[in-house]
């Protein structure tokens, strides 16, 4: 059985560091799936819309030579029913994604679930976009 690995992010345009977050991820199970954060996200987390519409960025990302399947964020924040769908293995987070971390950890404990979770080091040539 494969094992499963999901990230999160918003992934407006596919640089290094993103590249590297997917590298370092897939070493953690078999099957990569990336959760790509709707536009309503971007601008509640970011404080501004992203270049790329969500399918898009979506779209993007899963022509990902590691990434196994891309798919777009719940509309809902922190109700996180994609990955009841996806049913991960593992969570990894990018080297910047304390909140989410943090809200993750919330939602499994309200829970009462327990899924893996490992921090991804920065790319030392990446760049916030």
């Amino acid at each position: 059985m494969k094992k499963r690995v999901v990230i999160f992010g918003i992934f407006d345009g596919v640089h290094d560091g993103h590249q590297s977050l997917f590298s370092q991820a897939k070493e953690y199970g078999d099957e990569l799936v990336v959760i790509v954060g709707r536009d309503s996200a971007s601008l509640r987390l970011k404080g501004k819309k992203p270049k790329h519409p969500e399918e898009t960025r979506r779209d993007l990302v899963s022509k990902e030579e590691l990434v196994d399947e891309a798919v777009l964020g719940d509309e809902k924040q922190s109700s996180y029913k994609m990955l009841e769908n996806l049913q991960p293995d593992v969570i990894c987070f990018g080297y910047d994604q304390d909140k989410l971390e943090l809200d993750l950890k919330k939602w499994m404990e309200e829970r009462k679930r327990i899924i893996p979770l490992y921090r991804i080091v920065r790319h030392p040539m990446s760049h916030t976009v």
